[in-house]
């Protein structure tokens, strides 16, 4: 089933139209379950539904639960065993146990709170949603849980009372130079999850023939980190080997919240990168955060090589920290 991240969107939508909406969230999983905790199905009152919450075992449970929730104005919580055959149908080797709140909007989860939520996704505002099973209350938070928004993990708190819903912008990959390694690199960003843009001011390189349907911004490259913005959840990738171009970049990157900054090439390279930085006012726990010689080292050799290198080094930077 077609992984959708727009439940709650959806769902103000819904019941905004008078349709009436619940919102159902995995809360917790046990063994191989199909989905991770945090994944949603949004339902509307008259049986409509957008999401997953186990990629087509349960999701018929849930929605006659979820009507009656609706019904009733009453908050639930489901608990399924997705047995091996249901399991491997949706392509596990094993099955698992999920546990599924159910919120209908308005009577559980405040409209306000869901107004509030959709305020922050649109600004790319990190935003924990607390939802306190035992008290009922619903609120957002943003200064508490910095290890959960690192990783990405919603989940328990407070002994099993308080269930925590991160709510992360989307990914994103700026890469600068629309080299080889670029057309490698953006395809299989795209694949893991990221929104991929392509800087280069040159339009022999930056052309929709080499990078066909995906955002190209021929503008000079620290104009163009500034118009798409860099924060918390941008990995910045340099590929230009040019310093014209490079340096400029560098100097956005360093300056904001990127989770992952990369430049390519040689450790010679680097050094003399490094050099120039320290001569315009960089300090070295600046310098620090750029992965240079860029990408793991696992011998890689041609593009697409490099490009599997450098986005699993985004990729332990992201769950793991530097």
């Amino acid at each position: 089933m077609e992984i959708f991240e727009n439940a709650p969107e959806q769902a103000l939508a819904w019941h905004e139209a008078g349709r009436g909406a619940v919102l159902a969230t995995v809360i917790e999983t046990w063994g191989s379950a199909p989905r991770r905790v945090g994944a949603q199905l949004v339902i509307s009152g008259d049986g409509e539904m957008q999401g997953s919450v186990s990629g087509g075992c349960v999701e018929g449970a849930v929605v006659l639960e979820a009507t009656d929730a609706l019904e009733k104005g009453e908050q639930r919580i489901l608990e399924y065993g997705v047995s091996d055959s249901d399991a491997f149908a949706v392509g596990l080797a094993c099955g698992g146990t999920i546990r599924v709140l159910v919120e209908p909007i308005g009577a559980v989860m405040p409209v306000e709170v869901l107004r509030r939520l959709m305020e922050a996704r649109a600004a790319r505002e990190p935003v924990a949603y607390e939802a306190n099973l035992d008290s009922g209350a619903r609120r957002l938070v943003s200064d508490t849980y910095a290890d959960r928004f690192a990783m990405d993990r919603s989940g328990f708190e407070q002994d099993g009372a308080v269930f925590v819903g991160i709510h992360n912008p989307p990914l994103r990959l700026v890469v600068v130079g629309a080299v080889h390694i670029a057309q490698a690199l953006v395809p299989m960003a795209r694949i893991a999850g990221y929104d991929p843009f392509v800087v280069d001011p040159r339009a022999a390189f930056g052309s929709e023939a080499r990078f066909p349907g995906e955002k190209l911004v021929p503008d000079w490259p620290d104009e163009a980190l500034e118009e798409i913005g860099v924060d918390s959840r941008t990995a910045v990738v340099l590929l230009t080997h040019d310093p014209k171009l490079d340096d400029p970049a560098l100097h956005v990157a360093l300056k904001s919240r990127a989770f992952y900054i990369g430049a390519l090439g040689s450790k010679r390279t680097h050094a003399k990168r490094v050099d120039r930085l320290q001569q315009d006012g960089f300090d070295s726990a600046d310098i620090a955060r750029i992965n240079g010689p860029v990408g793991l080292d696992i011998g890689a050799a041609s593009p697409p090589e490099i490009a599997v290198a450098i986005l699993a080094e985004m990729t332990r930077t992201l769950r793991r920290g530097a």
